[in-house]
């Protein structure tokens, strides 16, 4: 059991992602970074879903493509796709572990990097080598202490007066 999500903590969890999206790495550890972004835009859908929405992937998928100065709306595009397969299957991943869910989750960051890969190369951009694809299975690894991560931060704190 935990405490229900303020909209406080989703947005400030939500921009620590991006500000880590955005973080510069070496060119040749930089295809390993999962997307932290679509990480928690699934973990708020699965966990609370009355807290994310697809206008809140739209907008932060916006954010994205002007951040890494790609196609508009290619991000927006994948991160609703992102909100929208973990809507699905919602009920279903908060029935398993966090183990069980990782395989999943990296199914749907797996799709989400084949959407972004279909918008570029439909705008001529040269289709992307099987490492592009590293990053849906780096966020399934990192999705379990992650989500362990944010469900301690929501569980409810001992009341000190309580017997």
């Amino acid at each position: 059991m935990y405490l229900p999500a303020s909209s406080w903590f989703v947005a400030m969890s939500l921009v620590a992602a991006l500000i880590l999206n955005f973080l510069p790495l070496p060119e040749e550890i930089s295809f390993l970074r999962p997307d932290f972004v679509a990480l928690l835009l699934a973990f708020w859908n699965i966990n609370h879903p009355n807290r994310m929405g697809m206008g809140v992937a739209f907008g932060m998928g916006l954010m994205m493509d002007v951040g890494n100065v790609s196609i508009l709306g290619q991000h927006a595009l994948a991160y609703c796709m992102v909100v929208y397969l973990t809507t699905i299957f919602g009920r279903r991943l908060r029935l398993f572990g966090l183990l069980q869910q990782a395989p999943q989750v990296g199914l749907v960051l797996f799709i989400m990097q084949i959407v972004i890969m279909l918008v570029a190369t439909s705008t001529g951009a040269s289709i992307a080598d099987w490492q592009f694809f590293i990053a849906a299975v780096s966020g399934s690894i990192i999705w379990v202490p992650m989500s362990w991560l944010l469900t301690w931060l929501l569980q409810p704190k001992p009341d000190p007066d309580a017997l």
